[in-house]
Formats: C-alpha cells, sequence, structure tokens
C-alpha cells in the first residue's frame, strides 16, 4: 500500500499507523543543496551554475535554440542560478536571450556577462549590447573576460556598480593563461569575483591564485570543471568503474564526483560546466546536493583518477 508521507503523520495522530506501515519503515529525507556566499555581500549561490561557451553558440537554428532552451529550462527547475556568457561565445548572448524569452527570466537567475573588447572606452556600450541580447534590464556580475584592457574597463565598472547597473565586478581567466598578473590584481584591486581555470587535473590555481582569492574576500567561479570535456571523455573511453567509496559522499555519478571536488575547495563559490543535452544538466545539478569531500577524500579523488 504506498501512502504518503503527510498522510503517515495524520494516521501517526490517529494511531492508525500499526495497520499502515511497519514498525521499521523510515522516511528519508531530500539531501540539501549546498550554496556557498559571496564574500563581499553575504548573498548566497548554489554552487552548480552554467556555462554557454560553445554549447549555446548555434546561430539562428531553431531546433537547436529550442533544445538549449529545454536545457536551461531544466537548469532552473533543479535549483540554477549563475547563468555566464560573453560576446567571445558567438551567438550564445542570442540564443540565451531566445531561451529566456521562452521561459520567462526566473527569479533566482543570476546573470553573469563578460566585457571582451580591447576598447576600454566601450564598457557601457557592450554592456547595452548584450542587455539587449539577453532580454534583462542590468546585470548581476560583469566581468572582464581575459583581462582584456582590464584597467581602463575595472574603472568604468566601479562606476556603474555605485549607480546600481550591475551590482558585482569581476576578472576571468581561463587555460591557465597570465597567472602571474591575475595575483597581482586580486592583491591589489578590490573585486567582487573571479573567474579562472580548475578541475581535477588542473589545479594549479591552489598554490596561488585561490589563496590571493580566499585572503582578499574575491568569490571564485570555476570553469571548465570537465576541462571541455576531456575529463569526462577519458572516463568513458577508459570505461572507468566509479568507486564505491563515492557513496560517501553522495555521489552517483561521474559528473558529481569531478564537480564535487572543484566546489569543495574551501576558496571555490560557483562551477559552471556547459552542456548541451537535459540528461547531462540533471547529472551537473545532482553535484550540489548532499555531503561534500572533505580534504582527505579529495586527495584521495585526485589519486584514483591519476591510477586511472
Amino acid at each position: 500500500m504506498n501512502i504518503s508521507r503527510r498522510h503517515s503523520l495524520k494516521l501517526i495522530g490517529t494511531g492508525a499507523t500499526a495497520l499502515a506501515v511497519s514498525p521499521s519503515t523510515t522516511f528519508a529525507q531530500a539531501p540539501e543543496a549546498v550554496m556557498k556566499k559571496i564574500p563581499s555581500s553575504g548573498e548566497e549561490l548554489p554552487v552548480i551554475g552554467m556555462g554557454t561557451w560553445r554549447t549555446f553558440n548555434v546561430g539562428g537554428d531553431k531546433v537547436l535554440r529550442d533544445a538549449r532552451t529545454e536545457v536551461l529550462k531544466a537548469f532552473f527547475a533543479k535549483g540554477g542560478g549563475m547563468v555566464d556568457c560573453s560576446p567571445m561565445y558567438g551567438s550564445a548572448r542570442e540564443v540565451l536571450g531566445h531561451a529566456l524569452g521562452k521561459i520567462g527570466p526566473p527569479k533566482t537567475l543570476f546573470s553573469a556577462e563578460k566585457i571582451w573588447t580591447e576598447d576600454g572606452s566601450a564598457t557601457r556600450k557592450q554592456t547595452d549590447e548584450s542587455a539587449a541580447m539577453w532580454g534583462v534590464k542590468n546585470f548581476d556580475l560583469m566581468q572582464i573576460h581575459n583581462l582584456v584592457a582590464w584597467k581602463e574597463h575595472l574603472a568604468t565598472l566601479r562606476k556603474m556598480k555605485e549607480e546600481g547597473k550591475i551590482r558585482y565586478v569581476g576578472i576571468t581567466t581561463s587555460h591557465g593563461r597570465r597567472h602571474d598578473d591575475l595575483e597581482k590584481i586580486l592583491r591589489s584591486e578590490k573585486l567582487d569575483f573571479v573567474q579562472l581555470t580548475y578541475n581535477l587535473t588542473h589545479r594549479e590555481v591552489e598554490k596561488r591564485l585561490l589563496p590571493a582569492a580566499k585572503d582578499n574576500g574575491i568569490a571564485v567561479i570555476a570553469n571548465r570543471p570537465y576541462d571541455g570535456g576531456n575529463l569526462i571523455g577519458r572516463l568513458q573511453k577508459k570505461k572507468a568503474p566509479l568507486p564505491a567509496w563515492a557513496a560517501e559522499f553522495d555521489c552517483k555519478t561521474w559528473a558529481e564526483f569531478l564537480l564535487k571536488f572543484v566546489v569543495s575547495h574551501p576558496a571555490l563559490t560557483c562551477a559552471i560546466p556547459a552542456t548541451s543535452k537535459v540528461k547531462h544538466m540533471n547529472e551537473n545539478m545532482a553535484a550540489r546536493l548532499g555531503r561534500m569531500p572533505d580534504e582527505a577524500t579529495r586527495k584521495r579523488m585526485i589519486q584514483y583518477i591519476e591510477n586511472l
């Protein structure tokens, strides 16, 4: 006989439970979603966000645009927050705007966009262009992409933040580029966010950049958590088994394994994996639930992958 939890509690109140539920029956609680605070404000973000690099660059193809809409819908249905994009990503901004227009911008949307132009005087112009493509009035976070003309853009972004046109200011790098320059910026400039490459096989940022961000109260976004898909692809090619001990931190898939490693680092705020499939989005979003690996388990995860 199937009964709801609410009905079970009602039966307990009437003394009738013994007729419907055996004494050994327990009700499993749903695992909690992990949130992390933005150091500069205390605002909380879901630890799994969404990237749009490559996956949303599908041009005007209606079928592909509608497919990406379903991916975005699944993201928000599972409690998603941060969506990250850039003018560098081809048609991704327009496709994202198409999808948001179809589903309506959810209240949980945390819009993260980038400035990507050598013209240091074009900060506001490019921001307005991106907002029009997204179909939003203002962005939550505006980042300077790959340190391009960063001094000029940063000065303007600070003014825009004061004016209430953006809420947070950040800077980004990827593929391990310009770490020396980025560290100097993190230690000398007041920023809300930094975005950088971090995954289980690319951990160089642990040495200097993550400590610099943590020391200076800067939230960290991890891009390429799957190494652009190479990590997942390699594991699938090897037909590598997920270790049984992964269950100790509520992990059922390789996607969860790789993402939980990233977001369990104390300095990390959010990871932004990209995907074009709803199934994969659901796997990604499961990584925000339940227990996270501790430091000893993180070392064990590194060793396990290195030994494959």
